[in-house]
């Protein structure tokens, strides 16, 4: 099974194409990569636009190198979040237009899940992933439950901890400082062969399903008035 993985929930963005479980090609790209260097081509131009620029360059590099084509493809695997509410958003739109153009299943995978498949075997230690959210808040990943917290209401845990996530190493400091046993791992982001192995699980009914759709821990920031947008249009009088 040829498994195209797209990946834009956090501050990077990655395609690759994982078959038989490893991986044949493989590209990451983020809006921090809009340097400038000697060539100011469409593509460099297109890095400076955000993920929803990025991403389908880059899907589209990595079936050219797997040599599959679209037409090689069987399954799609995206990020679902928690992360940036863009960048999910980027990643789910392609993932539901290559699937739906190709006729092949797209499955959602969790950042958390995905990490979690690097660390099969952790012995009497539980794992965290925590991700940075806004304004000193964090996403929480363990034991198939996710939440937003202020980095000061982080409880702490009651067993021995390994944590992994792009706030790792903050929140492995605050805790090991509060006397917690914590173990840092060298995790920040997800691989896509991890991603590819869940999605591919999951679609096999393994793991429990979860609908590929965005994943939004956060109420969202931006609320309408009581009373709409505007007010309601007046009535013609002729």
């Amino acid at each position: 099974m040829r498994i195209l993985v797209l990946d834009s929930a956090l501050t990077r963005c990655t395609a690759a194409v994982v078959a038989n479980e490893s991986v044949v090609a493989s590209r990451t790209g983020a809006r921090s990569d809009a340097r400038s260097d000697a060539r100011s081509d469409a593509r460099s131009d297109a890095r400076s636009l955000g993920h929803e620029a990025i991403l389908p360059e880059l899907a589209r590099d990595v079936m050219d190198e797997a040599g599959t084509g679209p037409s090689g493809i069987d399954m799609v695997a995206v990020t679902i979040g928690p992360g940036s509410f863009t960048g999910i958003r980027a990643g789910l739109a392609l993932a539901h237009g290559i699937g739906l153009g190709l006729g092949v299943p797209v499955i959602g995978v969790t950042i958390g899940e995905a990490i979690a498949e690097a660390f099969p075997q952790l012995g009497d230690r539980v794992l965290w992933i925590v991700t940075d959210s806004r304004r000193g808040y964090i996403f929480l990943e363990h034991d198939g439950e996710i939440v937003s917290l202020a980095v000061e209401a982080l409880p702490l845990p009651a067993r021995k901890v390994a944590i992994a996530g792009g706030a790792a190493p903050q929140i492995a400091a605050r805790l090991a400082a509060a006397g917690a046993n914590v173990m840092l791992t060298d995790a920040r982001f997800p691989l896509p062969r991890h991603i590819a192995l869940v999605a591919a699980r999951r679609h096999a009914g393994t793991m429990p399903p979860r609908e590929p759709q965005p994943l939004y821990v956060d109420p969202p920031e931006a609320r309408l008035p009581a009373g709409g947008l505007r007010p309601p249009p007046e009535a013609s009088h002729r």
